[in-house]
């Protein structure tokens, strides 16, 4: 048995860190923390002085049985958990839970998992810091309060299911702000010039009028101010500029650049950096420190002289802008300046490079730039076209890594030919093309995390997780919004002649941007109108701010629990009592046959329209809204449309043909064939004939292609690219094979790597009773008997496991049978009445 017990937060972790240290340390997981305030209960004394109850988990309870065993028999217990809040927390909950003695437990914490970095811990040992621990249970069970008490009043007021948080409500706040700054938007267009002119030497270049023209009127007599113009080089300055590199990243700018540049959301770079800092490539990857290591200083100053040369270097020393930044830490880096890429997983790989890059450059020189700056003069007029350009003159930390903009307008400088004042210059062209402006940009998950860190709400860990939540209660998704076609004029001066085109372009399009679903718009609105202190922006980073002061043993937790709730409770106690059901209702207009209103509304299962009300001795018409409607913008016309779905519009093999809207998008039906309709068809406009063209597009693509051991091989597009189906099993055909010249080899081949594929996967099969264990994504194992399917906690030996233990979780996880008494007891009381009925009688 090891004298020394290591525990660390997760099990790849302890891997690497178990390379470091001889055979008289044990390294084990705990994995992650292991106990936590009650799921069923508030766990809070709300009475007393705001005292947790925390309690181990049932999926943890065989992890602390296993520590404690290896705890009691250890001379020395280390704590190894991360060095942020979260992990002294988990610290101190395993020195509570495995009953540790103070003398023989030690805290050590490490910002990279290196030799170096391990062994000079173990030296450096410390105890428990309180102060930590005491503004995570700070943050922690704040958090609980307003999820806990605010929670069950949105299941009454506004829809069953529906939750609350502190950040998370606030960047849904942010989000459906910024939405109904979009619809409230009133564009405004004017004309934008540009030319391009020549050089006597025959080489081209574009300018462009500083000032746009603000009606078309103008910008036509301009360029017929031009017609018969000589153009010179009325003005040229060149001057010498630099640029410097960016600082190395934090949580939230390597998030943001992960996104601009790699297009990972941010949970992605998350999980990507976490499994790097666990195989020891990178250092700790919370954090808002922009600080490097005198140690990394010269780790990245070697390397940069040895890769590139002694006039690349230069040292420097960053300070952070985000507020409450801990500036002890480290930024995020590279553990080994001289691993300029990595082997393994390509997603890691590049992220790596990414982190590599950034923290290099932030080491390099400048770099050293000319810019010039061009005036083009005509002489039929006084109004001047501009032209700008940029010269390297030195690379500088250009050689490695140039950081990425949010900006959409950004124009990038290009170098521009040689040329001298007075010099004769051919105008190509000129334009003027009518520009409109924008409504502010929908966020990115990256340009989110930056407006939080601005305004100073959340922290470097609590980021990914909030986007990951919103989006998961369905207040927020990614959104593919079409956008509308918009007519444009653009004029042109060319050959001595004047023209004019009418263009056509789609505004308002957007991919992959934050955009508020219905329900988290009224959800939002129910929140701001009866918790506006809640949802403040400003409260919210005071928190925050309360959190670090306690961090830093300024200020009891306790006192601040106490402060907060006085004002909260009442306010939620008044709201519960006096609010008024809130629904996100709009009134649109009367239904011309009954007179009724005609409203929208989030109802139980969405946003629906509805004829009447619930008041009515009529039962109220209900229809729920298409994919592409909400309640902000759905019209009455739209609305009363909906009433005529289903319909029926022929038939076809003896089978009914309808059109309808459903849960992801608007089809086309027979019997128990569904065809989807494309992009922006309205099913209301869809004819028999057109209908017939998709039924038979779909037999066909259904067809199949081949049979393989006398079963049918179909293939098909789906929502992850092309396939073949057979058996059963959908493979994924990828660029190697050529989807639309599918050779009989090609299928054979496919399907044989997919059933070896199926083959590796299974670890054990008990094929008389059903059931079988699988590998499934992310090094996880499942448990499956024929619909049910058990996750096996990651703490559990899948190799190892028996089919008793097997058929316990799969019985845990089958749904209870309703209970026949609870039938017989309901009879029997109706019964009693009766007789008590005829006996008064």
């Amino acid at each position: 048995m090891a004298k020394n017990l290591v525990i660390v937060e997760s099990p790849a972790k302890a891997k690497t860190i178990e390379k470091y240290l001889g055979k008289d340390y044990k390294v084990e997981s705990s994995y992650g923390h292991i106990a936590d305030l009650p799921s069923k209960e508030l766990g809070v004394d709300v009475e007393g002085d705001f005292s947790p109850k925390y309690v181990v988990s049932k999926d943890k309870k065989d992890v602390v049985r296993k520590l404690k065993k290896l705890a009691k028999d250890a001379e020395t217990v280390w704590l190894a958990s991360d060095e942020d809040r979260e992990g002294e927390a988990i610290a101190w909950h395993l020195f509570e839970e495995l009953d540790l003695k103070s003398e023989s437990t030690k805290r050590i914490v490490f910002s990279e998992i290196t030799k170096t970095a391990i062994e000079r811990a173990i030296k450096n040992p410390r105890g428990i810091n309180y102060n930590l621990v005491n503004a995570q249970q700070a943050r922690r069970i704040l958090d609980r309060l307003v999820g806990y008490e605010i929670s069950p009043i949105l299941w009454r007021k506004v829809k069953g299911g529906l939750s609350a948080g502190r950040v998370q409500s606030v960047s849904v706040r942010l989000i459906v702000e910024r939405e109904r700054e979009i619809l409230d938007f009133s564009p405004v267009g004017s004309y934008r010039v540009d030319a391009e002119f020549k050089t006597e030497d025959g080489a081209s270049f574009k300018a462009k009028l500083p000032k746009n023209f603000d009606t078309k009127e103008d910008a036509e007599a301009f360029l017929k101010d031009n017609l018969n113009a000589d153009f010179k080089v009325g003005d040229l300055t060149k001057k010498p500029a630099k640029k410097s590199p960016a600082p190395p990243f934090t949580t939230s700018t390597l998030q943001q650049e992960a996104s601009r540049k790699l297009y990972y959301s941010v949970s992605k770079t998350m999980t990507m950096a976490q499994r790097l800092y666990e195989a020891g490539m990178i250092t700790y990857m919370r954090t808002d420190s922009v600080n490097l290591s005198d140690q990394a200083k010269k780790g990245a100053e070697k390397e940069i002289k040895k890769a590139y040369g002694d006039n690349f270097h230069k040292s420097r020393n960053y300070k952070g802008k985000s507020k409450g930044a801990q500036e002890a830490h480290e930024a995020i880096r590279p553990t080994d300046f001289s691993k300029h890429t990595i082997s393994g997983d390509s997603d890691q790989v590049r992220l790596y490079e990414l982190i590599w890059k950034r923290a290099i450059a932030s080491q390099m020189s400048d770099a050293q730039l000319e810019r010039t700056n061009v005036k083009v003069e005509a002489n039929t007029h006084d109004k001047q076209f501009t032209a700008n350009g940029e010269m390297i003159k030195f690379e500088g930390f250009l050689k490695v890594y140039l950081e990425g903009s949010d900006d959409e307008d950004q124009e990038q400088s290009g170098l521009l030919p040689n040329m001298k004042v007075n010099d004769t210059l051919v105008n190509s062209y000129i334009t003027a093309t009518e520009r409109f402006t924008r409504p502010p940009a929908r966020y990115t998950e990256a340009a989110l995390v930056k407006k939080l860190e601005e305004l100073g709400i959340g922290r470097p860990s609590t980021y990914a997780p909030t986007i990951t939540t919103i989006q998961n209660r369905k207040y927020i998704e990614k959104g593919t919004v079409d956008g509308v076609e918009r007519d444009y004029a653009k004029l042109q001066l060319k050959n001595n002649k004047v023209s004019e085109k009418t263009m056509t372009e789609t505004v308002g399009s957007d991919k992959g941007k934050l955009v508020p679903t219905d329900v988290g718009m009224v959800v939002n609105d129910f929140l701001v109108q009866h918790f506006s202190s809640i949802l403040d922006y400003n409260f919210t980073a005071k928190v925050e701010e309360d959190f670090d002061d306690i961090a830093d043993g300024n200020e009891k937790w306790k006192d601040m629990m106490k402060d907060f709730y006085k004002d909260f409770h009442p306010k939620v106690k008044d709201v519960a009592e006096n609010a008024e059901r809130e629904v996100g209702e709009r009134i649109l207009g009367k239904d011309p046959k009954t007179g009724k209103p005609v409203s929208v509304r989030l109802g139980k299962f969405g946003p629906m329209v509805q004829i009447g009300s619930v008041e009515d001795e009529e039962k109220p018409l209900f229809a729920s809204l298409g994919p592409n409607q909400s309640l902000q913008s759905i019209t009455y016309e739209e609305a009363m449309d909906l009433f005529q779905l289903p319909k029926e519009i022929g038939e076809y093999n003896g089978e009914k043909v309808e059109v309808n809207n459903g849960r992801f998008g608007p089809y086309v039906r027979y019997g128990k064939t569904f065809v989807s309709l494309d992009k922006g068809e309205d099913p209301l406009d869809v004819s028999m004939d057109r209908a017939l063209e998709l039924i038979k597009a779909k037999e066909k693509a259904d067809a199949p292609i081949y049979h393989y051991e006398d079963l049918p091989v179909q293939k098909g597009v789906g929502r992850f690219g092309p396939y073949i189906k057979w058996n059963g099993m959908f493979i994924n055909v990828n660029k190697k094979y050529d989807f639309d010249n599918l050779t009989n080899d090609d299928i054979v081949e496919l399907i044989e790597i997919k059933k070896q594929k199926e083959i590796d996967k299974v670890v054990h099969n008990w094929e008389d009773e059903g059931i079988r264990v699988e590998k499934a994504r992310w090094g996880r194992h499942n448990i499956i008997q024929g619909k049910i399917k058990v996750e096996i906690p990651k703490t559990v030996d899948a190799q190892k496991l028996t089919l008793e233990k097997a058929q316990e979780y799969i019985e845990k996880k089958k749904p209870k049978k309703k209970a026949t008494k609870k039938k017989t007891t309901a009879k029997k009381k109706t019964a009693t009445k009766k007789k008590t009925t005829t006996k008064k009688k």
